[in-house]
């Protein structure tokens, strides 16, 4: 597995908030991307980067807490169910999923172990940017999730 240990600065974005079952996450992801779209079109305001998924706390067996957004070239003011938010920085390990999206558990699952094996703990918030595009790329099987958690190390 290919993993980096990285360091990052705050991103700025605007994200809608869900709290979602698994089957409801494309329905989910969907509207939010449009909303946090439409706003910052309509602001005037650049989208900079893919879009995201923000996870603030690890999931439950049926839910899981969502913010769904994109990085903006400057703040957004709260608009509907859009809202600011901010990526955080610091010291993360960041790697790549390809592949359908269903199958990210997997990922997760080998990068816990890459962490633990390097003396990594995990922090809360990881997040995904989705860097394709299913409209434009049918075949999930090439779809590229970048995956990013913060992690430090005990002290000591």
């Amino acid at each position: 597995m290919d993993v980096q240990i990285v360091e990052l600065e705050p991103v700025r974005a605007a994200a809608v908030r869900g709290e979602v079952g698994y089957d409801g996450l494309p329905t989910f992801f969907g509207h939010a991307f449009t909303e946090v779209f439409a706003a910052a079109e309509r602001a005037g305001v650049a989208v900079v980067g893919p879009p995201f998924g923000f996870y603030p706390a690890m999931p439950s067996e049926t839910a899981v807490v969502v913010e769904a957004g994109f990085p903006l070239a400057q703040a957004l003011q709260a608009e509907g169910e859009v809202h600011p938010f901010e990526l955080p920085g610091g010291t993360a390990a960041v790697t790549m999923h390809v592949g359908p999206y269903d199958t990210l558990a997997e990922t997760y699952t080998r990068l816990m172990g890459w962490m633990s094996a390097h003396g990594y703990i995990p922090g809360e918030g990881m997040w995904e940017s989705y860097l394709s595009d299913p409209g434009a790329e049918p075949d999930p099987s090439g779809w590229q999730t970048q995956i990013v958690w913060p992690v430090h190390r005990p002290a000591g």
